[in-house]
């Protein structure tokens, strides 16, 4: 089974930068897209940037300037990169790594961001 293990979430002060990483367990058959989702309490799981196996990079309603996303081809299975600049309170939230081949979703267990003076 598959599994998505997620780092690099913490407490940053506003205007201030983090980087998330996510890689997977072993290498995923057919993956068609990996990307960033974030949740908070009482809201709907909303999509930050998922980059998709073609090269395109979809990004949620103004993500894309803040919040970007990348392939880390160093890696010996699959594996994404998060850099979010800029950051805001409103930006606090659990990050979730999601990724997607025919016939499955994965996802992982979930980072906190907490963006906080």
């Amino acid at each position: 089974q598959v599994e998505l293990v997620e780092s690099g979430g913490g407490l940053v002060q506003p205007g201030g930068s983090l980087r998330l990483s996510c890689t997977s367990s072993e290498p995923i058959t057919g993956i068609i897209h990996m990307g960033w989702y974030r949740q908070t309490p009482g809201k709907e799981r909303e999509l930050v940037a998922v980059w998709h196996t073609t090269g395109l990079k979809i990004h949620g309603p103004d993500m894309k300037d803040r919040f970007i996303i990348s392939r880390d081809s160093a890696k010996a299975t699959d594996s994404v990169n998060l850099q979010m600049i800029d950051l805001k309170p409103e930006d606090t939230a659990v990050y979730y790594c999601k990724a997607a081949n025919p016939g499955n979703e994965y996802w992982g267990r979930g980072t906190q961001v907490t963006v906080s003076s």
